[in-house]
């Protein structure tokens, strides 16, 4: 079937692209992959040739991910229950288990071996090699087992994998200090290696078009925010519900020195390419 995109209008694109693709080059970038992207076929696809362009034209990408539904996938399988607090999981030790075999395992290798079916180099990493990730237990009115809070990010062992031309996919699963083995939410995870990398932008990939004035109405999108705004929009409301652990991420990510965060809507497919190499970008951006 023959396109209706001219050469010229092929070209124009690339040539729009050229000044962003030099602005970026040799920087680095943490995705945070999770939502629709990573169950769709058609966006995982997306996502993963976009990640094998910006390594292409030099640009170091970090990505790291989740796996919320496979891990309670799995527990259904071994006939455990999931339980969630304030939507965290409550994870006790044959969960930590769980996760621990599904995160680091089952996904981490499978969006490797994906991401090189894209003709990309890849490495999968957890938060225990390196001591990459050291976490003690998160303190909270509820027990949520083994459910950590982040103490220091060695980025030494991904600086390496970048270096040698790959991308590191990172589940965040974390080493505590006596041993134990924590469940490290993935935005968490992701706001603190780019601010530890000194990463020129954060990407959170979600189900949602952005920050919206109105929640139920997708044209109040609002595409730019200074994070001293954030307190003010969470007094009028703007900010709420599960919008409120995502931008907290965001800004701090920024106060880390980060210099730009992103929430993205990764139902949109290339929506990487868009944000990283067009004017408009897609979504909100937090500087």
């Amino acid at each position: 079937m023959q396109s209706n995109i001219s050469n010229q209008d092929r070209a124009n694109v690339l040539i729009k692209a050229l000044p962003y693709i030099q602005k970026w080059s040799g920087k680095t970038i943490v995705v945070k992959y999770g939502g629709n992207a990573m169950i769709n076929e058609e966006l995982k696809s997306a996502v993963m040739s976009d990640i094998v362009l910006l390594q292409l034209v030099g640009i170091n990408v970090v990505l790291v991910h989740g796996g919320g539904p496979e891990i309670s996938d799995m527990l259904k399988k071994i006939g455990k229950e999931s339980k969630f607090i304030n939507g965290l999981r409550v994870t006790d030790e044959e969960t930590i288990d769980v996760v621990q075999m599904v995160l680091a395992g089952k996904v981490n290798k499978s969006l490797v071996q994906r991401l090189e079916q894209h003709s990309g180099k890849a490495i999968g990493l957890c938060g225990l090699d390196g001591r990459m990730i050291m976490a003690e237990k998160k303190s909270s009115a509820y027990d949520l087992g083994f459910v950590g809070e982040i103490t220091e990010v060695n980025t030494q062992i991904i600086e390496d994998a970048t270096k040698n031309g790959y991308v590191p996919i990172i589940s965040t699963v974390a080493g505590g200090y006596n041993g134990a083995v924590y469940n490290i939410n993935a935005d968490l995870a992701a706001a603190r290696i780019a601010a530890e990398m000194k990463a020129a932008k954060l990407i959170l990939m979600t189900d949602i078009k952005g920050l919206l004035k109105d929640k139920d109405d997708e044209n109040t999108l609002i595409p730019v925010v200074n994070v001293s705004e954030v307190p003010s929009l969470k007094k009028e409301g703007i900010i709420s519900g599960g919008m409120i652990p995502k931008i907290d991420c965001c800004v701090e990510a920024v106060r880390r020195g980060v210099k730009r965060a992103h929430i993205i809507d990764g139902r949109i497919p290339h929506s990487i390419l868009i944000e990283m190499f067009s004017d408009d970008g897609v979504g909100t951006m937090f500087y």
